[in-house]
C-alpha cells in the first residue's frame, strides 16, 4: 500500500491526470476488444450471405435441369473452398435453434418459399498445428420437381474456412492511443487548472491571515462549491478585522481616558508631604506608563499606513545610529511593508536589548526567501519556559512593574503584530555564551 501512495501523484491536477490516463487507455482498450469482436462477426457473417447467395442462384437452375443431369451441375458448380452434391438425405438433419444457423435458416426460407430449408453454421476448435479456428457453413434444400417418390436435396458443404482473428496495425493502434490521451489529458488539465486556481489562491489567502493579515481577501469564482468557500473565507476575513478594530479602539481609548486622572491624581500628589507622595508618584508614573503602552499597542495593530519597497540596510543603519546600538551590515535586502511601523518593531526590539542588556548589536542576513534582522544584547537572558510568553501583552522579562526596570510589557507583543501583519515572525533565543538574540523574520520583495 505504501509503494501504491507513492506511485500516486500527491497534488489534485496529477491525480486527475492519472485518473484521466487510466480511463482512456481502458477505454481504448475496451474499443479494441469490441472492434475485434465485431469484425470477426461480420466476417463470419460475409461468409453465410455468399454461401445464400451461392444456393439461391443455383437452386432454380438444377431444379430446371433433368433429374439426372442435376449431379453434375452441382459437381461442375463446386469449388475449393465449397462442395454442391445432390443427395437423397439432407446433411442438416434438423432445423436449427442455434441464433446464427436459425437466422441464416430463415434468409433461406425468405429466398426460396415453398422448399424445405436448413442451415447450420458449425465452429470446429483449432488444430495443434493451425491456430485458427475453423467455420463451416452446411445448407440442405429439398428441390422440386422430379421424382415424388424419391426426394432430391442439394448439400452445400463449405470447407474448413479459417476464422482468423482480423489483425490490428499495432502502429495505428498506438498513434490512436497517443492522440487520444495527448486531447483527453490537454483538456483535462487545462479545465483542473481553472478548477484548482481559485484553491491554491484560497491556501495562500489562509496562509497570508494565518499570519496575521487581515485585509486579504479571495476572488468568489470557480464552481458553486469554490465560490461558497471564498465567501465563508472572506467573510471570516471581515469579522476578525472587525473584531480587532474594535478591539484595538477599546484599548486606545482606555489608554487615552486614563491619562486625564493619572495626570489630575499626579498633581494632587505632588501637594502632600514628600515622604507620602514619593510611592504615589511612583505609582502614578508606572501607570501612566501602562496606559501610554496601551495606546501605543493599539496603535501598532491598528495602522492604515500603506505599503511599500524598504530597504532594510537603510533603515537599521538609521535606527541604530538613532538609538545607540551597533550595525554590523549585511547583504541588501528589501522588502514591502509599512515603512513606520517597521521602524516601531525593530526599535523595539532594540530599545528591549538596550534596556536590559546596556549594549545591542544588530545583524542582517538572508535566509532562502527571508531577510533577517538579528538583535544581539549581552545581558542576563531569559528562562526557556519564558521566551515565548513575554510575547503576551503586558508580560515582561522581570516581576516588577518599575519604569527603571523597563516598560508596560507591551514592545514585544507590539513587534510581533506588525512581524504578522508582514507576513513574518519573531522569536527569541538564548545565546550560547551569554545574552539574548531576537530574530525578525519578514518575506524578501519578489520581483516583478
Amino acid at each position: 500500500m505504501t509503494i501504491w501512495r507513492r506511485l500516486i501523484p500527491d497534488g489534485l491536477a496529477g491525480r486527475f491526470a492519472l485518473l484521466l490516463a487510466t480511463a482512456v487507455v481502458v477505454a481504448n482498450l475496451v474499443a479494441l476488444g469490441v472492434l475485434v469482436f465485431e469484425r470477426a462477426r461480420l466476417g463470419s457473417a460475409a461468409i453465410a450471405e455468399r454461401e445464400v447467395e451461392r444456393a439461391v442462384s443455383l437452386v432454380p437452375a438444377i431444379e430446371a435441369a433433368p433429374v439426372e443431369a442435376r449431379d453434375d451441375i452441382a459437381r461442375s458448380a463446386s469449388t475449393r473452398s465449397s462442395r454442391l452434391s445432390i443427395d437423397p438425405a439432407p446433411i442438416v438433419e434438423t432445423r436449427p435453434t442455434a441464433p446464427r444457423s436459425a437466422a441464416l435458416t430463415r434468409d433461406l426460407d425468405s429466398v426460396l418459399p415453398d422448399r424445405d430449408v436448413r442451415a447450420a453454421i458449425i465452429v470446429r476448435p483449432a488444430r495443434s498445428d493451425d491456430h485458427a479456428a475453423r467455420e463451416t457453413v452446411a445448407v440442405s434444400i429439398r428441390l422440386n420437381g422430379g421424382d415424388r417418390q424419391s426426394a432430391q436435396w442439394l448439400n452445400v458443404v463449405s470447407r474448413g474456412m479459417r476464422q482468423r482473428p482480423p489483425g490490428i496495425q499495432e502502429e495505428a493502434f498506438v498513434l490512436i492511443l497517443g492522440l487520444s490521451l495527448v486531447s483527453v489529458l490537454g483538456g483535462g488539465l487545462l479545465f483542473v487548472r481553472r478548477l484548482t486556481r481559485p484553491l491554491s489562491d484560497l491556501a495562500e489567502a489562509a496562509r497570508a491571515a494565518g499570519q496575521g493579515d487581515r485585509t486579504v481577501q479571495v476572488s468568489e469564482v470557480g464552481p458553486f462549491e469554490l465560490r461558497e468557500a471564498a465567501r465563508a473565507f472572506n467573510d471570516m476575513q471581515t469579522r476578525i478585522h472587525q473584531f480587532d478594530a474594535e478591539r484595538m479602539r477599546s484599548l486606545a481609548a482606555v489608554g487615552h481616558d486614563l491619562r486625564t486622572p493619572i495626570t489630575s491624581l499626579r498633581i494632587r500628589a505632588e501637594l502632600l508631604d514628600p515622604k507620602d507622595a514619593a510611592p504615589m508618584i511612583r505609582t502614578l508614573d508606572e501607570m501612566a506608563v501602562m496606559a501610554d503602552g496601551l495606546v501605543a499597542y493599539a496603535k501598532g495593530a491598528g495602522d492604515s499606513e500603506t505599503f511599500e519597497e524598504i530597504d532594510l540596510a537603510a533603515l537599521l543603519t538609521d535606527l541604530c545610529a538613532e538609538r545607540g546600538a551597533t550595525f554590523d551590515g549585511g547583504p541588501s535586502a528589501r522588502v514591502t511593508g509599512k515603512p513606520v511601523a517597521l521602524r516601531r518593531a525593530i526599535g523595539n526590539l532594540i530599545d528591549n536589548a538596550l534596556q536590559y542588556a546596556g549594549t545591542c548589536h544588530v545583524r542582517l542576513s538572508q535566509d532562502g526567501p527571508d531577510a533577517k534582522v538579528i538583535v544581539e544584547d549581552n545581558g542576563p537572558g531569559l528562562p526557556e519556559d519564558q521566551l515565548a510568553a513575554v510575547f503576551e501583552p503586558f508580560a515582561r522579562g522581570e516581576d516588577s512593574r518599575s519604569t527603571e526596570t523597563g516598560g508596560a510589557g507591551l514592545g514585544l507583543s507590539i513587534a510581533r503584530n506588525i512581524a504578522l501583519a508582514h507576513g513574518g515572525a519573531v522569536y527569541l533565543e538564548n545565546r550560547e555564551s551569554a545574552g539574548l538574540r531576537a530574530v525578525l523574520t519578514l518575506p524578501l520583495r519578489t520581483p516583478s
